[in-house]
């Protein structure tokens, strides 16, 4: 087979990518796929993976306009599955009941009409196709019967029960398969994910804010809470912010003003029961972890607030509740009083389960002599490098993200 190298196929795996971020914060514990059919040069159908927990058709991808055939891409917490339909009752997911729906079409669509359809297609998916059975067959089975004639692979699955063995049965069906396209790209954009999957551990990143002379701020940037801020997105990426006890009431509920944002779970760590007035059991997703002394004293049950009593603060017994909890990455979020998260910050780079860290850099100057600088982090051995640094302008605020070596 002649390839045509005038396809660019970075620019339709760079679209599955933007398709699947349209999902920020809805896929966890799974990943964020995107899948775009080209034929003939032009996208006759895509799709994305919208919520975690719906195994069949989230997303529907109108093949071919003339026959009305439809597949649909479908994500579980081991694979990705496409199926091909055969009904006139397909289903369609409504966004704003976030549940999938059967609905009645004219047209009754038959396996060999995609067949036929999709025969000499090109498909594009940002995460390699499953080739194992569960309760319904493997996607490559799916494609190979549809007679597509490319599959185009951003990454292949970090996944053992997946890894390459998709990419195989595709190749030994004759099917011409591409891998690594964009690869940084979609690991990127399943960084959480793939982390989880390979160690078993939450994704940890840390964020705090700094004046222009180097000092600790316990204050966010002008308008980088609202929607399309920089904060704001972030807390949309994450599933689940560690907090101060000690915010002020301001900012005691952080929350995502994206459109339909998922709210991430509130771990807020208090070390003091005079923290506690502003928690109420409007706070659904906030958990408090406490010493058994203030825990008590607090009296957090009674007042309706799900609380961990501890001997001692500290990180194990966090990650392993959002272990339990199936959440793949957590936000240590340094506002209010930055001493009482400083011990999780150095536990965090000492077990190294500190991944990625951004910083806000706000235009402002700050004249207290230092005053909220991390002591603990004085006593580390070595110095903290970071690489793959990015950064951005959020309103007035410089953003500066990266990722810690040799993680």
């Amino acid at each position: 087979m002649v390839e045509d190298e005038s396809v660019d196929d970075g620019f339709y795996i760079r679209r599955c990518v933007e398709l699947a971020r349209r999902a920020i914060g809805f896929t966890s514990p799974n990943p964020l796929v995107g899948c775009v059919i080209v034929k003939d040069g032009k996208i006759v159908g895509e799709g994305f993976h919208p919520k975690a927990g719906q195994p069949h058709a989230e997303k529907l991808q109108k093949i071919d306009c003339n026959n009305a055939v439809y597949i649909s891409v479908s994500i579980t917490r081991t694979q990705v599955r496409v199926t091909v339909f055969e009904s006139n009752e397909l289903p369609i997911w409504n966004p704003r009941r976030d549940e999938l729906r059967a609905k009645s079409l004219d047209n009754v669509f038959a396996l060999r009409d995609a067949g036929n359809s999709a025969e000499n297609a090109t498909a594009y998916v940002s995460l390699e196709p499953c080739n194992h059975h569960g309760r319904t067959p493997p996607c490559t089975e799916a494609l190979i019967k549809a007679k597509v004639k490319k599959v185009v692979v951003g990454m292949v699955d970090p996944n053992p029960i997946v890894a390459s063995k998709g990419v195989a049965r595709l190749r030994d069906a004759g099917i011409v398969v591409t891998v690594g396209v964009e690869e940084e790209l979609c690991k990127r954009l399943n960084e959480a994910w793939i982390h989880q999957m390979l160690t078993g551990k939450p994704f940890v990143t840390l964020r705090y804010s700094l004046s222009v002379n180097g000092h600790f701020l316990d204050q966010l940037g002008e308008g980088v809470t609202e929607a399309s801020g920089y904060y704001s997105k972030l807390l949309q990426e994450y599933d689940a912010i560690i907090l101060s006890g000690t915010l002020s009431e301001k900012f005691s509920s952080p929350t995502s003003q994206e459109p339909g944002a998922n709210q991430p779970l509130r771990i807020v760590v208090a070390n003091n029961p005079d923290q506690f007035p502003s928690l109420t059991t409007e706070a659904s997703k906030t958990i408090v972890f406490a010493d058994k002394e203030i825990a008590a004293e607090a009296d957090l049950a009674r007042k309706g607030i799900e609380a961990v009593a501890l001997d001692r603060i500290n990180l194990t017994p966090i990650l392993e509740h959002c272990k339990r909890q199936g959440l793949c990455s957590i936000l240590l979020d340094m506002r209010g009083c930055i001493h009482d998260l400083e011990e999780l910050v150095r536990e965090t780079i000492e077990q190294n389960v500190l991944q990625k860290i951004v910083v806000e850099v706000l235009p402002y100057w700050d004249e207290s002599n230092g005053a909220g600088s991390l002591v603990v982090l004085n006593g580390l051995v070595k110095r903290l490098e970071l690489k793959n640094l990015r950064s951005e302008i959020s309103n007035r605020s410089l953003v500066v993200e990266g990722y810690l070596q040799n993680r």
